[in-house]
């Protein structure tokens, strides 16, 4: 099969395209033609290697996980003898991120329960938009954030793949969603449902004077004294994604903050469960959400994708397609 392969870490030029064996299959796993993949931050992750920390999972000097790629959607071609849930034919999604990745080839094997039926109203294009961005939205939201109905929410980087589901999942939970975003971007944020659109490119978030209940720092670059500024009292500033720097400003310096005040700060990474993408589905099956999509490019363009991706201009999702449908 065609594989992108990573063999040491770099820059999206290091990536080449090869011929490898297609991957064989433990007694829990499912194989999937794949259609389509897409692009999230931890592809920068295996990548580059960088954060350093990441390298304690994804390889201390070379990618342990050479083909990289984690969202998938596709048809079952075989199925493990101990698989229940899935049979050959099957449409599915899912999360290959604790299956090895992978998502970048012709066929991918992936966990039983990293895998979901597929929407019926998505393409593969479209479903291969929702697993990692989508469960990281949800998880965030409803998890850390434990938003409901009336709470006041700021979703500080709502253009990308992460932020367009942000915002839908936050009105689905009720909440009042204020988004900052670029001028390009505010009408998409109103499309979804944003409440109110603060455009950054006309106005300063620093000068801003309304509060929230839940601060979530989706790609955001603002320093954490300002995102305190505009939480109530027993507010939380939740990161998720983007620069290594807030990361560990979040880390280190919000920990403190939290420990000595109301206000508590905290970074999110998301988990592969596969009751949130059976939640998914039935939200996009109701017509609740839907994912966004930017671009799409072939398998042999992963390259170039990852480097329009790393601009971070994104209107959604950057999708790769496999296989034409």
């Amino acid at each position: 099969m065609k594989a992108i392969v990573s063999d040491r870490y770099g820059r999206a030029d290091s990536l080449t395209v090869r011929e490898v064996a297609i991957p064989s299959l433990e007694r829990n796993q499912v194989l999937v033609k794949v259609h389509a993949s897409s692009i999230n931050f931890g592809n920068l992750v295996l990548l580059t290697g960088k954060p350093l920390p990441a390298r304690l999972a994804f390889g201390l000097l070379k990618p342990k996980y050479r083909i990289p790629g984690g969202d998938v959607a596709g048809i079952v071609e075989a199925v493990g003898e101990n698989v229940t849930g899935f049979q050959i034919g099957d449409e599915v999604f899912g999360d290959l991120s604790t299956s090895g990745w992978g998502a970048f080839a012709e066929y991918a094997a992936a966990n039983e329960t990293s895998l979901a039926l597929k929407p019926s109203n998505l393409t593969f294009a479209e479903a291969a938009a929702v697993p990692m961005a989508g469960a990281t939205a949800l998880q965030a939201i409803r998890d850390s954030g434990e938003l409901a109905a009336g709470m006041k929410v700021l979703l500080h980087g709502a253009s990308g793949g992460v932020g367009t589901f942000a915002i839908q999942i936050a009105k689905v939970y009720g909440a009042e969603v204020t988004t900052v975003v670029s001028t390009r971007n505010t009408e998409m944020a109103r499309t979804l449902g944003a409440d109110h659109v603060i455009d950054y490119q006309k106005e300063t978030i620093e000068k801003h004077d309304q509060t929230y209940d839940v601060i979530f720092g989706v790609n955001g670059a603002q320093p954490l004294s300002t995102y305190s500024r505009l939480l109530k009292e027993n507010g939380q500033f939740i990161h998720v994604g983007g620069e290594s720097s807030q990361m560990y400003q979040t880390l280190l310096k919000g920990s403190w903050l939290s420990m000595v005040g109301k206000k508590k700060y905290s970074t999110f990474m998301h988990r592969t469960k596969q009751e949130d993408l059976f939640f998914l589905k039935e939200l996009i099956e109701t017509e609740k959400i839907r994912p966004i999509i930017d671009r799409e490019y072939s398998l042999q363009e992963v390259p170039k994708a990852i480097q329009y991706f790393e601009k971070g201009r994104s209107q959604g999702k950057v999708i790769i397609s496999v296989l034409n449908e």
